[in-house]
């Protein structure tokens, strides 16, 4: 397990544990660290079907409320889209890395902890694109040397495809209805003003990338037909 130094406003991965009358039991991903969430904190608003944002074993991004002891209180609607899609991003670099050092080191958790000792995963990286040498502090010089090799050739190989949508919801649960229509984990959303949102998905090429935000795309639409949403994709030039 890593070891964290959680601040109240710092916005973490969790894991539903279970749900038990209007509180929400969370542990923190990759830690031992656990706490709870009262419902008014899940949503703004009625909440009219509580497992469209909680369930057992669901991975939702929080916001550290309260610290008491070892005990955290968390919120989820109080995380921005930015700030989840940045988590988000980061869980993916880091299987990624991970992945990576299997295949150089064996076993590359013990680097991947004390790595997350001294930085935040994403950060970590940026600084490696402009530091390469950076890595030689947790690998051997020729071992260092070959994760950013790997790294380097992976970034050069994946490819982005972006649309961009309008979506409107004019019900008395609209903000809530718009934020579960563009919940995704393998998809970056971000809010353009106007009821107007970019949407990108990457792949090792453009047709996986393609067809991975076909599947976004449709489902997106599938959402906002039960919510009756208003939604309008534009459409590739």
């Amino acid at each position: 397990m890593a070891q964290v130094n959680l601040k109240v406003d710092d916005v973490v991965l969790c894991k539903v544990k279970k749900i038990e009358g209007t509180t929400v039991f969370l542990s923190v991903e990759d830690t031992s660290l656990s706490g709870s969430m009262v419902l008014s904190e899940v949503a703004a608003g009625r909440i009219r079907n509580l497992r469209q944002y909680v369930s057992p074993n669901r991975l939702i991004v929080c916001k550290v409320l309260k610290i008491s002891g070892d005990h955290f209180e968390f919120s989820l609607r109080r995380v921005t889209s930015g700030e989840r899609n940045r988590v988000l991003e980061g869980r993916k670099k880091e299987r990624a890395l991970r992945s990576v050092l299997k295949v150089v080191k064996g076993d590359g958790d013990k680097v991947i902890g004390k790595i997350k000792e001294d930085y935040v995963i994403l950060d970590f990286l940026m600084e490696v694109k402009e530091n390469p040498k950076l890595l030689e502090k947790y690998l051997s010089k020729e071992k260092a040397g070959r994760v950013y090799e790997i790294i380097a050739e992976k970034e050069d190989k994946e490819k982005v495809v972006l649309r961009k949508l309008k979506l409107k919801s004019l019900s008395e649960e609209g903000v809530e209805d718009v934020k579960e229509i563009l919940k995704f984990e393998d998809a970056k959303v971000n809010y353009l003003g106007s009821s107007r949102f970019s949407v990108s998905v990457s792949g090792k090429d453009f047709k996986e990338a393609n067809a991975k935000m076909d599947e976004v795309l449709e489902e997106i639409e599938k959402r906002a037909g039960k919510k009756k949403a208003e939604l309008e994709i534009k459409k590739e030039k």
